[in-house]
């Protein structure tokens, strides 16, 4: 599926690096031909009256552990990272292969490759073979590398091949089987519980390691203020990290969990007001660098069960973009960082010509009407599986038209 005619997009509000412009877009061959106030359209284009929506680019969801195309066009989202946690787990470069061409050409899949065989933080996975295989980035999945000189080898040889690890920060030790933060929450519901401080353990030493070795290291998910106090000081020195929150952790506290709802058992699971409160003055103040959905959705038979048991995740691609805007009414964040978290930034970090309103990038488009209000509701979604925490939740911020590289979808 490939343009075969230039496509003028017009009458939009366009979703420029440098803030919001009235103008139009004037996409060809699948790139993104001219841009601003000066582009209108050829003879010979297809023409398309955005009718003051705001033009934007496609979503680039870093981190997700299933495809669900119909959730992923519902929510914007143009290219997806695909976290090694598959089974088989995505630790050898024909696996690797197969899953770069598997969402092509309406959606494209970028491999996480695995950074350990099996993903048992052990030995060090074939790395070099599964970049050249297509993965964007390595990831240590949903576990921690227990062991500092395997992650110090990890993050030496990432950094040789000039990719990004993706890890997971909450020290295993720690965390163990719980099901839930420490604290008042937790102790009142009789659930298995450990201390937040397991994230900042996790993020000290990996921290550490990536200074050490030079490499690009980005935290997939950090939700406490000790996580974000660590990020802060590590960028103020120079260091190479990155860290990314979904929306459950900046819009839900453990207060959420208090009625057993199994669709609030998340990893990490949900933290105290505080954190969440940290959450969003982390996103407002640059310490966070991306918003991804988290997306990992769970069928009944992971999520009717007691609290303890129930496989943690949540369904999250088709509210990541309302959930967001969300911050934009509040205040938090402006129309412009709220795209660069969600485009911008994993674009550039998994090393893809795509994210930004800019020449020659990829044409993936998404037309949006920011107003539009709409409920969420679970019955309703496209995922494979209903498990989102913002069930009966009125959002506003919807998709009307998707392009990937030029092409309708």
């Amino acid at each position: 599926m490939k343009q075969t005619r230039p496509l003028a997009i017009v009458g939009g509000r366009l979703m420029t690096p440098g803030g919001v412009v009235s103008g139009a877009i004037r996409l060809k061959n699948g790139l993104i031909s001219s841009i601003g106030t000066e582009t209108s359209a050829r003879d010979g284009d297809e023409v398309i009256d955005a009718k003051g929506k705001l033009v934007a680019p496609g979503i680039v969801d870093l981190g997700v552990f299933a495809i669900d195309k119909p959730a992923f066009r519902f929510g914007g989202i143009t290219r997806a990272a695909l976290m090694p946690d598959q089974s088989p787990p995505l630790d050898y470069p024909s696996r690797i292969n197969y899953i770069a061409k598997s969402g092509k050409p309406d959606l494209w899949v970028h491999p996480l490759a695995a950074a350990t065989r099996g993903l048992e933080g052990r030995e060090l996975a074939e790395i070099a073979l599964m970049k050249d295989a297509g993965a964007r980035g390595v990831s240590t999945g949903r576990s921690w590398i227990a062991d500092s000189g395997v992650m110090l080898r990890l993050l030496q040889y990432a950094a040789m091949l000039d990719l990004v690890v993706v890890a997971h920060s909450e020290d295993a030790a720690l965390t163990g089987e719980a099901a839930a933060t420490a604290g008042e929450i937790a102790t009142r519901l009789g659930l298995p519980s450990a201390p937040a401080e397991a994230e900042a353990l996790a993020l000290a030493r990996d921290i550490a390691l990536a200074e050490m070795s030079g490499a690009r290291l980005h935290f997939r998910q950090v939700t406490t203020a000790r996580g974000f106090a660590l990020i802060r000081d590590a960028k103020a020195r120079g260091v190479k990290v990155t860290c990314g929150i979904t929306p459950a952790h900046f819009m839900l506290s453990d207060l959420a969990s208090v009625d057993f709802r199994t669709f609030t058992r998340l990893s990490p699971p949900l933290r105290s007001e505080a954190d969440r409160q940290a959450a969003l003055a982390a996103i407002g103040d640059g310490v966070v660098d991306v918003i991804s959905s988290g997306h990992d959705p769970r069928g009944p038979e992971g999520k009717r069960l007691p609290f303890a048991d129930a496989q943690p995740g949540m369904a999250g691609a088709e509210t990541l973009l309302a959930m967001t805007l969300g911050l934009v009414r509040d205040e938090v964040i402006d129309t412009a960082r709220a795209f660069e978290l969600l485009a911008t930034n994993p674009a550039k970090l998994l090393g893809v010509e795509a994210g930004a309103l800019e020449a020659d990038l990829e044409a993936d488009i998404a037309i949006i009407d920011p107003d539009a209000p709409w409920f969420v509701d679970r019955s309703r979604m496209k995922a494979t599986a209903d498990n989102t925490p913002f069930d009966r939740q009125g959002v506003q911020g919807r998709v009307s038209t998707l392009f990937k590289g030029g092409v309708r979808v």
